[in-house]
């Protein structure tokens, strides 16, 4: 696959090759291929349940690839031991789908909860950063000693890019940053991720369903289909890609090589 020469005389940051991942006869990565590199937004789009947000419980850990590699800064991290993973993944930051805050913690508890478990930091000090972040994502002070459920949707998907970010992570994930929110509300957590991944100078891989946000915050864009990554190219040839299922699908049109999988009673 041709990655458009973006990382031309970089190495990349994230290197996915040949990842396979299946549960049981359901074949869900086909032979992922895939490079990201250091600074870059990366947009992972695809049907629904085509494995998006497998491949990024790959990247952090959460599921263990059948075969392939998945080197982070030159390290195969496959088959690493808790210590091993947990070294690299406390470099990492990730916004789950549906913002998984703790409903027994407040805000700023949240939003620092890995200082909680790894820092020496004083918990006044530990608050101070969690209300800095609220502001980074457009959030006020007060907010932090509320609990999740005394927040709106766009709240807690705030709140969630808070504790992503709440170490300046080097590598920033996203699944579904906008799943489930309003017009407004999604441009707003759109701008809020771009505005935010360029000030930590994160390398942030971002899957979504939402090819205007894509296309708002990408350098690149990759499609997957069929457990395979079909296209990748940056966001200025989406519209010119050549590739009739990548275009079927950022035009959202019923008809194409795509056919919906309907169930069978």
């Amino acid at each position: 696959m041709d990655q458009m020469n973006v990382g031309a005389g970089k190495e990349a940051k994230i290197t996915i090759s040949g990842v396979t991942k299946s549960y049981g006869d359901k074949h869900v990565l086909k032979g992922i291929d895939l490079e990201v590199y250091p600074g870059e937004t990366m947009v992972i789009i695809g049907p629904s349940a085509c494995g998006k947000t497998v491949l990024l419980k790959c990247v952090i850990g959460l599921e263990r690839p059948d075969s392939g590699t998945l080197l982070i800064d030159g390290e195969d991290t496959v088959g690493f031991s808790r210590g091993q993973r947990d070294r690299i993944m406390a470099n990492t930051g990730m916004l789950f789908q549906q913002s998984a805050l703790f409903d027994s913690m407040t805000v700023w508890e949240n939003i620092t909860f890995r200082f909680s478990q790894n820092s020496d930091l004083q918990r006044k000090e530990v608050r101070r950063i969690a209300i800095e972040k609220l502001k980074n994502v457009g959030l006020t002070a007060d907010v932090a000693d509320l609990y999740p459920n005394e927040l709106s949707g766009g709240m807690k998907k705030r709140v969630g890019l808070a504790r992503a970010i709440a170490d300046d992570p080097q590598i920033l994930l996203l699944d579904e940053p906008t799943a489930g929110l309003d017009p407004i509300m999604t441009n707003n957590i759109n701008q809020l991720i771009k505005r935010n991944a360029e000030t930590i100078g994160a390398t942030t891989v971002s899957v979504t369903s939402d090819m205007d946000g894509a296309k708002a915050i990408a350098d690149r864009i990759a499609m997957i289909y069929d457990g395979k990554i079909i296209w990748c190219g940056p966001v200025s040839e989406v519209e010119n890609s050549g590739n009739e299922y990548f275009d079927q699908f950022i035009h959202q049109r019923g008809t194409g090589p795509i056919q919906m999988r309907l169930r069978r009673r």
